[in-house]
């Protein structure tokens, strides 16, 4: 995703810059209003915490302490979700949102680019996101959180839930990524037949050479390939310029320094995807300790929803529900942030609350 959000926001800068500049100043003090958090009982607390021996932005946000802790994991690489607080805010009233900043990513990339801690690697960011959440935990005084992955982040996710039920009431997986060793191409075969009807013969060359296996590609290959995925549909691209971008133009928390450094953070965490084909999900176990849950954006190419649908239909949980969410591709939740909540609210805080109930507490006050 790195190569088309940079191309697309090179584009954006080219207009006036006074103007721009202008009108990015009004928006992002609006948004900081937006996001103020005034309720007696709520949470506001964003920072850095020493996580694996470095300084890792994690933000804890939401109206009410009492409310279950969702905690998110970004995709990417290198793709983190600090920039959207002003499209999740509605969530906060009915969740404590934990968004971290990944080493190698975001807030966490900006602070100190040259203490990252040496290349990123899955194994790291593993151990990381144990760290994350026992900080959580204790922070929260809770006993377990929703863990609530996205796109790269969902491999992440699907490991830590199955192998960690002890801290996590629930799995909720959007644009959810599905590692099956090289077996669906469906995916690849789609990106092919887009480029083929725009007449890109380069472009079809260079995938072509590729090969359908991504056991066989370089980082900077994937990252090529993900360039061409979801810049040769016009939904994707769409919602990178408008959502993705949108939300990091006009985002409080990024000054252009921190901007420059997302994108810096992106190629750093290259490397994340290293090995990471070898995965299979479905060989490594479907059964789940706790609520298992997907919802997909319906006309996803870089993650298409019959994949997922099908890694669902062999989970085994107590209770799973998976939810197509129309008119959106990747980043799903982003682009319909109401159809997402409405989703929240109907299938997963019931979960969670009644395992409150039943002596599983997920919050306390």
């Amino acid at each position: 995703m790195f190569g088309v959000i940079l191309a697309t926001t090179t584009a954006v800068l080219a207009t006036p810059v006074a103007g721009l500049l202008g009108h990015r100043a009004v928006r992002r003090s609006a948004n900081a209003a937006l996001m103020r958090i005034d309720a007696p009982a709520g949470i506001d607390e964003q920072g850095f915490v020493r996580i694996g021996g470095i300084d890792q932005w994690i933000s804890i946000r939401g109206e009410d302490r009492t409310n279950p802790v969702l905690l998110e994991l970004h995709g990417g690489p290198g793709a983190a979700n600090s920039p959207y607080g002003a499209r999740t805010r509605e969530w906060e009233k009915h969740f404590t949102l934990v968004r971290w900043d990944m080493r190698g990513a975001g807030l966490t990339f900006a602070h100190a680019p040259a203490d990252q801690g040496g290349p990123v690697t899955f194994a790291r960011l593993h151990q990381d996101a144990l760290e994350v959440t026992r900080y959580v935990l204790d922070r929260m005084r809770v006993d377990r959180v929703v863990l609530m992955p996205s796109s790269f982040g969902t491999t992440l996710g699907l490991r830590l839930a199955r192998n960690h039920p002890e801290l996590y009431c629930a799995y909720v997986g959007t644009d959810q990524n599905v590692q099956e060793a090289g077996r669906d191409t469906s995916a690849y075969e789609g990106t092919l037949e887009r480029l083929r009807a725009a007449g890109r013969t380069k472009d079809v060359a260079a995938i072509e050479a590729m090969g359908s296996d991504p056991r066989r590609w370089t980082s900077a290959q994937r990252s090529s390939y993900d360039k061409l995925c979801a810049g040769s549909d016009p939904l994707t691209l769409d919602t990178v310029k408008k959502v993705i971008l949108g939300s990091l133009w006009l985002s409080p928390l990024y000054t252009l320094g921190r901007i420059k450094a997302y994108f810096g953070g992106q190629g750093f965490s290259e490397s994340v995807t290293e090995g990471v084909s070898e995965f299979d999900d479905l060989a490594d176990g479907t059964r789940f300790e706790m609520p298992f849950f997907i919802f997909q954006g319906a006309l996803d190419v870089i993650t298409p929803a019959a994949r997922a649908k099908a890694y669902f239909d062999a989970v085994e949980a107590p209770v799973k529900a998976f939810e197509l969410i129309e008119g959106a591709s990747h980043f799903a939740a982003l682009r319909r942030p109401d159809r997402f909540l409405d989703l929240l609210l109907t299938h997963v805080r019931p979960a969670v609350t009644t395992a409150d109930r039943q002596g599983t507490a997920t919050s306390t006050p």
